[in-house]
């Protein structure tokens, strides 16, 4: 049987092939007998349902047979027939299986049980063959399609902005170091530290945090670009909202400015959710139930405000409310959670680093929609974003979402290079470090601005799963860096 017979699951169960001989390959999920007859729930993973195959008494000998058990993967060739069970219209009647690779009963770990999140995170090279984990990246899928689709019908450019980088984008100092030396005897200079002058790249490096800083030097050129990659931060988190290896959206374009991407900012994550809705309606049903199922076994003040369905379409219906950093304190200073102390990080000077409690309080209390904040503090902003004409805040703004908090962060940044430089003085970062990046304020300069998505918190939103770890295939963690 060659490959190119092979028909998938998911154009059986949604096409119009009754009465064809077609050859399907999956996975086993279950196998039962009933009678003369043998049922075998098949899943090749295009779609959530799977495909009964029927095997007639006699038709199969008892030897293959008995090979198959959940995880087994199988060839089989058969004739799409009408279904008389329940939950299908069609079935395989099969004629012939081939048994492609046994899974030894005793051993597969993912026999037809629920398993809890946790310990499917210690299999995550299997975990893919459940439902749960099936519909999430297909969900994935789908919300990187949807990405590209979207910047590309605006016109933007997709940039490949390095992962080895010897820069900081963020100024948090939460890198990862590259380098070829030998560690146990690495070259040092005469004042006693590593000399990093004979490191592969002549100097010390470290995986990228953000491309935003080279997607500025190619939106200054190309006008919209967008950048998709992979990034990493060494952060001593071991919470369910941080990995160590993640990867973000980070579109940048020439002469926006802040009022610009906050709207391209809500026009974007508009599209991805209405996507989701539109194109993975199987998938969000079932996490949707799991989640309602999850809840249930909560107490009322944990259970999630909203269904995840309820706050897809939340987002999708809701134009989002838009209010400066000032204005968010004020709400907050004054909310009954900041008064009776309810809040973790209680609310009290201007100034304060909204943390997510505050966010979500803003989002799913007070407006009962999508919020975007904008004008934050300059002394909790990054050196790029743009000062203000009041000195004290720039042009910053995060969009928040319901249940999950900040999900966009985005500025205006400082095309002024006597501002921009004053800025790297005060911060510490030194100039001869970043004269490329310089260079474009030197060399015809333009207003222009961007935003960053985490792509992963992104799907937390989208699938409705609690930990970030659950919406990658690989999970990069502290502690945590298998296969």
């Amino acid at each position: 049987m060659s490959k190119s017979k092979r028909t998938k699951i998911i154009d059986i169960l949604n096409g119009d092939q009754l009465g064809s001989t077609v050859v399907v390959k999956g996975w086993v999920r279950t196998k039962r007998d009933s009678k003369n007859v043998v049922f075998i729930a098949l899943n090749d993973g295009s779609v959530m349902r799977n495909l009964q195959i029927v095997v007639d008494n006699g038709s199969i000998s008892e030897e293959v047979l008995a090979s198959i058990t959940t995880g087994a993967s199988l060839s089989v060739t058969g004739e799409v027939i009408a279904s008389e069970g329940k939950g299908q219209a069609v079935e395989l009647s099969a004629q012939a299986i081939q048994v492609l690779g046994e899974a030894d009963p005793e051993k597969y770990p993912l026999q037809p049980k629920r398993h809890s999140l946790e310990f499917l995170r210690e299999i995550a090279h299997l975990r893919p063959r459940t439902n749960t984990f099936g519909a999430i990246y297909r969900i994935r899928h789908a919300m990187i399609f949807a990405v590209h689709q979207f910047f590309t019908n605006k016109g933007f450019l997709n940039i490949h902005t390095p992962i080895i980088t010897a820069s900081d984008a963020e100024g948090a100092g939460e890198t990862f170091m590259v380098t070829n030396f030998d560690m146990e005897k690495p070259p040092k200079g005469a004042d006693g530290q590593i000399d990093f002058n004979q490191d592969f790249f002549g100097k010390k490096t470290n995986l990228t945090v953000s491309g935003q800083l080279e997607g500025e030097l190619a939106a200054l050129a190309l006008s919209d670009i967008y950048t998709f990659g992979p990034c990493f931060r060494a952060e001593n988190s071991n919470t369910s909202r941080h990995l160590a290896e993640f990867w973000m959206i980070e579109p940048e374009m020439a002469f926006y400015d802040l009022k610009d991407t906050m709207d391209l900012a809500e026009e974007f994550v508009r599209y991805l959710v209405k996507y989701a809705l539109q194109h993975c309606e199987e998938d969000l049903a079932f996490l949707n139930k799991r989640a309602e199922d999850e809840d249930k076994n909560k107490k009322q003040e944990d259970r999630r405000p909203m269904s995840l369905l309820e706050s897809l379409q939340f987002v999708a219906e809701h134009d989002f409310e838009r209010i400066t950093y000032t204005e968010a304190i004020q709400i907050l200073r004054n909310s009954k959670p900041n008064k009776k102390k309810r809040f973790q990080f209680l609310i009290e000077d201007w100034g304060a680093d909204l943390q997510s409690e505050h966010e979500r309080y803003l989002v799913e209390k007070h407006f009962k929609k999508p919020v975007i904040i904008y004008d934050y503090p300059a002394n909790i902003k990054a050196f790029y974003m743009r000062v203000n004409e009041d000195g004290k805040t720039v042009a910053a703004m995060d969009v928040l979402f319901p249940g999950i908090g900040e999900i966009i962060g985005g500025s205006q940044r400082e095309e002024r290079y006597d501002q921009l430089t004053h800025k790297m003085e005060n911060m510490g970062i030194h100039a001869a470090d970043l004269q490329w990046y310089l260079d474009t304020r030197r060399f015809g300069t333009a207003p222009h601005s961007g935003f960053g998505l985490g792509f992963e918190r992104f799907m937390q939103f989208i699938t409705g799963m609690h930990n970030i770890r659950d919406v990658i295939p690989f999970p990069r963690a502290r502690g945590s860096a298998e296969f």
